[in-house]
């Protein structure tokens, strides 16, 4: 990745690389390019996907899951989505790959094909087609007839002249339809399908969670922050503030429903609403700081949230439970799984020895350069509630009372593919801690190049 970054900041800002697929009319094109977010976005979907799938190679295989090709097949259409989106080179060619991604995802929440899949199925997907119709198409409409292009434009292209006048004021009309409509991004109120989600196979689960579709969400937030308002308008958008306090509510609602949750996928669910409002706020607050924390915090929870679905689905092979009352002393019986899901819960909360520090101080430190003190205190606060909706369960599971304990052995055994994908996320988590140097560099050549 080090590699990669050095090359960037001496190729591409004077060079870039563009396809155009097919021209529509004059100015409006299917076509995709390379930016330093795409990169970024690619590189940590690819990788994951990469381990997703070898996981899911142990995980359908020990429940005896049906229509194994069929999973495969989606999976493998929902990446080519993820790769489209990461590399679009205006709006149009990111709504087309934005849409496929959630038509190819849905027949992986209902792959069981029980009730209960279908109709968490239904509301997964009568969320985000609703709100990408309503909200997200009309801000593209509307950015064409203000802006006159949909090409994501270093600095913003509706960084002009013009916007001083009354196209300012339409402007800030078009950021909450973009906030709303990217409901991938499952800032309040539309949240909901992301719970709903969670009764797909565990694999699924990090796929939605942790790969695919909500990092597909903010990743596309924050590309039009940066390339369709540009950091120099959005702070100038009227809009703006009520967005960050939006943002800021949902960090807080959906860490306090966390709290509240016994099913330990439907916790860990609230939890990534909680997180990708840290990236959303990020990106809104259109500062350095921001960007870079928001930009590192896309990977970092990646790696941290999938490392701890990977656990819950290792749980559930070798004990067949998936209540976290149930999983008390767990730790005497799966030690190498609760140690990892140990790493991935202090990546979420940002604590040391793991990666989420780093993003988070970026964050803090962007907060602080806008002297939004709120929004400051939603963050340690929220931080605060991260220890408590995820520390207990490693806790419980190491130091409960032998008379506690409600995990009685034998377990069954957790196949070698799924430890494999379990050891590698982990230890991501772990040696972007201690050399988070490649992507840090990463995450500055998005600043360069969206003219920070």
């Amino acid at each position: 990745m080090l590699v990669t970054c050095q090359l960037w900041h001496n190729f591409s800002l004077a060079n870039q690389v563009k396809v155009e697929w097919i021209e529509l009319i004059p100015g409006l094109t299917l076509s995709l390019s390379l930016t330093p977010l795409g990169l970024l976005f690619a590189l940590a979907a690819s990788t994951l996907w990469l381990t997703t799938a070898l996981y899911a190679i142990g995980y359908l295989r020990a429940l005896q899951e049906h229509s194994q090709t069929r999973f495969y097949q989606f999976f493998a259409l929902a990446m080519t989505a993820v790769m489209g989106i990461a590399f679009a080179d205006n709006l149009l060619t990111l709504y087309v790959f934005y849409e496929l991604l959630t038509l190819t995802t849905f027949p992986l929440v209902v792959h069981s094909g029980k009730e209960t899949a279908v109709r968490g199925g239904r509301v997964y997907f009568a969320f985000l087609l609703f709100t990408s119709v309503l909200f997200f198409l009309l801000a593209i409409v509307g950015t064409w007839f203000i802006g006159g292009s949909l090409d994501f434009t270093p600095g913003g292209l509706l960084n002009r002249p013009i916007m001083n006048t009354g196209a300012l004021s339409a402007a800030s009309l078009l950021l909450p339809l973009f906030v709303l409509g990217i409901g991938k991004a499952a800032v309040f109120p539309f949240y909901q399908w992301l719970p709903a989600a969670m009764v797909a196979p565990t694999p699924v689960s990090a796929l939605l969670h942790a790969v695919a579709v909500v990092k597909g969400g903010v990743f596309t937030l924050l590309k039009v922050c940066l390339y369709i308002f540009g950091t120099d308008v959005l702070v100038e958008l009227p809009s703006q503030q009520f967005m960050l306090y939006l943002a800021g509510f949902s960090i807080l609602f959906a860490s306090f429903m966390a709290l509240q949750q016994d099913n330990l996928k439907k916790r860990l669910a609230y939890s990534t609403i909680s997180q990708l409002g840290y990236i959303s706020m990020g990106a809104l607050l259109a500062n350095g700081s921001a960007i870079l924390g928001a930009s590192m915090h896309l990977v970092v929870h990646a790696f941290g949230k999938i490392t701890l679905f990977f656990c819950a689905g290792a749980i559930l092979v070798a004990t067949n439970k998936t209540l976290i009352s149930d999983m008390t002393g767990l730790g005497r019986q799966m030690p190498f799984t609760m140690v990892a899901f140990f790493i991935g819960s202090l990546t979420i909360i940002g604590l040391p020895p793991a990666a989420g520090l780093w993003s988070k101080w970026y964050l803090l430190q962007g907060a602080m350069t806008a002297e939004q003190w709120l929004l400051i205190l939603v963050l340690a606060f929220s931080s605060i509630l991260n220890i408590f909706y995820l520390l207990p369960i490693p806790i419980r599971a190491f130091f409960s009372p032998a008379a506690a304990i409600t995990v009685k052995p034998p377990v069954n055994r957790v196949p070698t593919s799924m430890v494999l994908s379990i050891a590698f996320s982990s230890t991501v988590c772990l040696v972007l801690f201690f050399l988070p140097e490649s992507l840090f560099q990463l995450a500055q050549a998005i600043l360069i190049r969206s003219g920070q």
